[in-house]
């Protein structure tokens, strides 16, 4: 998987719309995205990736996930069927409504990268530095 870095997005209209209705009192991930927007960008992890191939997930949003994933204390398959099927995920990842998803499997490979580029502590390192 290569590197196509994906600019960051507002979050979509529908998206925006749905989530508001939703949880009218709000939502702890609705104010993080509002806040501190998508909080990582690809070019945090450009470096694990090589310059050719077909085009990896955002990174962006795979370390978003991986945030949430440890947060609720989810498997990689809950985390994908999180992003999946609830709003608040396509709204922490400003994603459309319709948005399939990804596939499980590729939270570990996005692990493996940042384990093997000696790269673990970017998560946490950046989102200090962010609060």
């Amino acid at each position: 998987m290569s590197l196509h870095p994906q600019p960051s997005t507002p979050v979509p209209l529908q998206t925006r719309q749905v989530a508001q209705a939703a949880f009218p009192r709000g939502n702890c991930y609705l104010p993080l995205r509002d806040t501190l927007g998508t909080l990582y960008d690809d070019a945090l992890f450009a470096d694990l990736f090589p310059p050719r191939g077909q085009a990896a997930q955002a990174p962006w949003q795979l370390a978003l996930v991986t945030l949430l994933q440890f947060a609720e204390n989810l498997s990689d398959r809950q985390a994908a069927d999180a992003v999946r099927s609830r709003i608040e995920g396509k709204y922490l990842l400003g994603l459309e409504l319709t948005d399939p998803g990804f596939a499980f499997r590729i939270l570990s490979e996005f692990r493996q990268r940042l384990v093997a580029g000696k790269a673990e502590d970017r998560l946490l390192t950046h989102l200090l530095t962010c609060c």
